[in-house]
């Protein structure tokens, strides 16, 4: 097939080549795979796990693969390069030897060009007349369809879904449209729209990861179920909902933190709890004035207690180089204080990352959640803590056998009896902590040695402070 093709496929604005060239090949009837021979590659088609095509594939071509493309593809090549990002890359990528011949270079979407996400395939049967599937570019605030109420999910994710219905969270469309009024602000103080939501996303994702613990929340599981279609947890697969809905779930609070850290005004309150220019710079406390307005910004008033603590480094590093930079005292080089740089380390984790380390941790025979995720931090510090004083106690112990019976058996008696208790304490913790991860309670009674009941009434018991 070297001739204009007989069709016209018109290309979607933001689309890669990979999905163009499928939606050519669906025109024609064939599987895209049978058009790849027309072209000469220069390294191997990227594989998904457990093998087969990944959609997030990209293709760049060399001027003589591009003319190709359009004659296949019945498309002027001046409408590819204003629809596909990845044109206008591929020459330069892809470089000719000899002859010049029609040659592409397999890429990573999200390598290429940035994240990529499904299409909404009634806006694409409205446009051209079928409802093919799209894999187009699209950032974070880039995923509802308002017309169709979709929240359109990242290509790469890997969980079978293209899409989330938002029929029932009117507040995520409503969202959207306020996207463009903090955008629109934020270009009006120098800041680009992709620095603020990305210090916003690494905020709201970490109270995400902690919000189980929260008992006033209210919002956010609501809205998991109704994304969920109804009830997260009815299917058993609860830890799956929260990686593949996480993103549609706290896109409004993302989209209000934007704003909230975009404003100027805010900031002015970042500067007075930190002193104000005074001698000595105060730390963050939960009791701060820009934490409160937060709390009350993202309607939750009680937020403001737990918006600053320890875990919140996102948050804490944004305000503590607000502070630094209206001080005077930014730091330079390696340790550039700019407050709009988000730590490789504080990046949320992506819905594939966790779902290819849910199911490796499956297949192992684990529960599919890791412990550093499944259990909030403080609840891990406590738990190390009590382990860390019943060593500090048995080494207490060691050498301490001397005396008369009586003082000898007394030390060792009440030391092994405070040892066994914060023992008992550390395994009633982390029980309780494994049970709230989505373990079953008979795996913690073969696991312990107790009966299931002991188990309950034990971990209630600690709950309840009667421990």
């Amino acid at each position: 097939m070297t001739g204009r093709g007989p069709l016209h496929v018109a290309p979607l604005a933001g689309e890669t080549a990979w999905s163009y060239l499928g939606r050519v090949a669906a025109r024609y009837g064939m599987d895209p795979s049978a058009l790849l021979g027309q072209w000469a590659w220069v390294n191997h088609r990227p594989q998904a796990d457990g093998g087969g095509v990944r959609p997030d594939g990209e293709i760049l071509f060399n001027p003589a693969g591009q003319q190709l493309l359009a004659r296949v593809g019945g498309a002027a090549p001046a409408s590819l390069a204003r629809a596909l990002p990845s044109w206008a890359r591929g020459p330069a990528d892809v470089a000719e030897a000899g002859e010049p011949e029609p040659l592409a270079r397999w890429r990573v979407a999200s390598a290429a060009g940035g994240p990529v996400a499904f299409g909404c395939r009634l806006c694409v049967a409205r446009r051209t007349g079928r409802a093919d599937a799209v894999v187009r570019y699209a950032q974070g605030w880039q995923r509802v369809c308002g017309r169709h109420h979709r929240w359109l999910l990242d290509a790469d994710g890997g969980c079978g879904l293209e899409y989330l219905n938002l029929s029932g969270c009117p507040e995520v469309e409503a969202a959207q449209r306020r996207w463009g009024v903090v955008a629109r602000r934020a270009s009006r103080v120098g800041l680009e729209p992709e620095q603020v939501w990305s210090v916003a996303s690494a905020v709201v994702c970490r109270w995400w990861d902690q919000a189980l613990e929260w008992e006033l929340e209210r919002i956010w599981p609501a809205r998991l179920h109704m994304v969920a279609g109804g009830d997260a947890t009815a299917d058993g697969r609860f830890w799956w909902w929260r990686a593949v809905a996480r993103d549609a779930v706290v896109f409004p609070e993302v989209v209000t933190v934007a704003g909230t850290l975009g404003d100027p005004a805010m900031a002015e309150l970042v500067w007075r709890d930190s002193g104000g220019g005074d001698r000595w710079v105060r730390p963050f406390g939960p009791g701060g004035r820009f934490v409160t307005a937060l709390g009350e910004r993202v309607g939750r008033p009680w937020l403001g207690e737990m918006a600053a603590a320890q875990y919140a480094e996102p948050l804490l590093a944004w305000m503590g180089a607000v502070a630094r930079r209206r001080d005077g005292r930014e730091r330079t080089g390696w340790f550039a204080d700019d407050p709009w740089r988000v730590k490789n380390e504080h990046r949320p984790v992506t819905a594939a990352a966790q779902l290819r380390a849910m199911a490796k941790d499956a297949a192992a025979g684990g529960s599919g959640i890791t412990w550093r995720r499944a259990v909030a931090a403080e609840r891990r510090a406590v738990i190390a803590a009590l382990i860390g004083d019943a060593e500090d106690q048995m080494e207490g112990l060691r050498g301490g056998q001397y005396g008369s019976a009586r003082d000898t058996g007394r030390h060792l008696l009440t030391g092994l009896a405070r040892t066994v208790g914060l023992l008992d304490q550390a395994l009633w913790e982390t029980a309780s902590a494994t049970v709230a991860a989505g373990v079953p309670l008979e795996d913690l009674a073969a696991w312990t040695g107790l009966p299931a009941d002991v188990l309950v009434e034990e971990m209630a018991a600690g709950a309840d402070g009667g421990r």
